[in-house]
């Protein structure tokens, strides 16, 4: 379940960088909690090159946050942000 959360989180940082198909598939997957099944019908391919494209689609996801360190980057300025004196805090929060 957390790695579900996760990789749903990566995918609104990352999701631009994924392809048109890979963005159908997850967001089938993922958010609108379509089985393997239903999307090889849908999409008229095998169950199991949907399985192989979210497992490659996760993959990515967890490599570009390797790599760009967008999430981590995110959760530590918050963290910072919110150490910070409330009127500084209150100011920041508005631009973000």
């Amino acid at each position: 379940m957390e790695n579900q959360i996760l990789l749903c989180i990566l995918y609104d940082y990352y999701a631009e960088l994924l392809t048109p198909k890979q963005r159908n598939y997850f967001k089938d997957y993922y958010f609108e909690n379509f089985t393997l099944s239903e999307m090889s019908e849908n999409y008229d391919i095998s169950r199991n090159a949907i399985h192989k494209n979210l497992k490659e689609t996760e993959e990515k996801l967890f490599y570009y946050e390797e790599k760009l360190k967008l999430y981590e980057k995110n959760k530590k300025i918050k963290k910072i942000i919110y150490e910070l004196d409330d009127d500084i805090k209150n100011k920041i929060l508005e631009l973000i």
